[in-house]
């Protein structure tokens, strides 16, 4: 059963080293691929939307099924980690092919691009649901389960850092061709995928000795698949605290991917800045998240979670929106100045540190409401709850792309290589994409910050929690794995 003690250091940096792959995968993808098959090879920006909104609805059923797939496992490698060793191969080739479509028509490549996206988005969820699920079972401790999940994050930035890193320095730097560059994607495509299989197995293998302290799967029920998740799914949304914070974290997350998505338009275009300051504005974002993990553990000492959560999504909305309106009140830098790149940096830094508090807040948060949810049921299901949250984290991706896809389209925004600088650009087509960038994406975190005030699983009530579960276990200790 999961344990109330401190869990090693050495189990947390393998567990942590396992997030790499996702801080890889999802810099890249919310970096390059809007940019690279919109602006570089051509495709509109409503069909490369609608290629992510299509893999988006296989995501709404893979990323549960995966959950409760891996929450009914029995092996005698546990229920998680079958799973995170089966999807390292399978992402790295579907991640490379995403990068390398051939000479194809625009309908050609909507349809590797839909293609693709969907693989690799099924084979990340594969591993992601259940790696995630693992640390929520690693223990039991109000605070320390917030320390797992900040070695988690903090190594999720340490992806995104090799990805931005990567590309700005080498492969788009402009001494390299720029980000226009085509030739260049494919090669960057397989360099990530590498770093993915590896830290996958890393992880999977330096948390293998913590198998026999998790939980089992309950007994099979003869229950199909599909009507297992119908039934999981109508359970796990029936707990009012996982309920609120769904929602409020997905539109967190769509108005994150709205960003991700037009963030290289704006730094090429609106900002005008070079591969060099691209690279320093873009790496200040998880250099202040990484910052930001030192603070979370104490601020939870001090007050309740549901504080941290709000403030952070508060925060990385004032951050969206501040430099865009400044900028358009003709009150920020002027581009070319060392000056805008101190500010842009300076505004990053902080806005990562403020969001980290929300980030490692929410997955903590998570598992104490897997939690509540075991003492309601009965069933230990945290793959249930971490798959619909992985689905969330990928609207970050899927509806965030589809919204920026089609805004692009309706301010008319010029694509092609033709287009090389912002003074191929018309000015008010700029001005339009600040809009939507700053005020318009960030405004909906009223909303996100509405649900999340309903939240109401206090350190008390899990305390009461934690007590109640483990008299029951104590009292009803579960079975070996076959």
């Amino acid at each position: 059963m999961p344990h109330p003690h401190a869990v090693a250091p050495t189990t947390k940096l393998a567990y942590g080293v396992g997030q790499i792959a996702e801080g890889l995968k999802n810099t890249a993808f919310g970096l390059f691929v809007l940019f690279f098959y919109n602006q570089v090879l051509g495709v509109p920006g409503s069909l490369c939307g609608l290629a992510m909104g299509i893999a988006l609805i296989f995501d709404a059923v893979t990323d549960p099924l995966a959950g409760s797939l891996s929450d009914n496992w029995r092996s005698r490698f546990g229920r998680r980690h079958p799973f995170m060793y089966a999807s390292a191969l399978p992402l790295g080739v579907a991640f490379f092919g995403l990068f390398s479509p051939p000479a194809l028509s625009e309908q050609g490549l909507f349809l590797w691009l839909l293609c693709f996206a969907v693989l690799t988005r099924s084979a990340m969820t594969l591993y992601h649901v259940p790696h995630m699920a693992l640390g929520a079972e690693l223990s039991d401790d109000f605070e320390e389960r917030t320390t797992i999940v900040a070695w988690r994050q903090a190594f999720g930035y340490v992806g995104a850092l090799i990805a931005g890193g990567l590309a700005f320095l080498y492969y788009f730097s402009d001494a390299h061709g720029g980000r226009l560059n085509q030739a260049a994607y494919a090669p960057f495509a397989a360099v990530l995928a590498v770093g993915m299989i590896v830290s996958i197995w890393v992880s999977a293998w330096g948390t293998r000795k913590e198998i026999p302290r998790l939980p089992v799967a309950s007994a099979a029920t003869g229950e199909g698949s599909v009507p297992r998740l119908q039934r999981e799914l109508a359970g796990a949304f029936g707990n009012t605290s996982f309920r609120w914070l769904f929602a409020g974290v997905l539109i967190v997350f769509v108005m994150v991917g709205v960003d991700a998505a037009l963030n290289l338009y704006m730094y090429e275009f609106f900002w005008e800045l070079s591969g060099q300051q691209i690279l320093l504005v873009t790496l200040a974002y998880p250099v202040g998240m990484i910052a930001g993990t030192a603070f979370t553990r104490a601020l939870h000492r001090r007050f309740d979670k549901k504080l941290p959560l709000v403030v952070g999504t508060g925060g990385w909305a004032l951050g969206q929106i501040a430099p865009v309106v400044l900028r358009l009140l003709e009150w920020f830098p002027a581009n070319g100045t060392s000056a805008l790149i101190a500010s842009l940096i300076g505004f990053k830094l902080v806005q990562g540190l403020v969001v980290q508090q929300a980030l490692v807040t929410f997955g903590s948060m998570m598992a104490d409401v897997a939690d509540e949810h075991e003492l309601e049921t009965g069933r230990r299901q945290e793959g249930i709850f971490f798959g619909a949250v992985a689905f969330s984290g990928k609207a970050a991706n899927g509806v965030g792309n589809i919204v920026a896809g089609v805004a692009l389209d309706l301010i008319a925004w010029p694509r092609g290589q033709g287009i090389r600088s912002a003074a191929d650009i018309p000015s008010e087509t700029l001005v339009q994409l600040g809009i939507v960038y700053g005020p318009v994406v960030a405004g909906c975190a009223v909303v996100s910050v509405w649900c999340y005030t309903h939240y109401r699983l206090d350190r008390m009530r899990h305390q009461q929690i934690l007590q109640q579960l483990l008299a029951r276990r104590a009292a009803t200790p579960p079975g070996p794995a076959p």
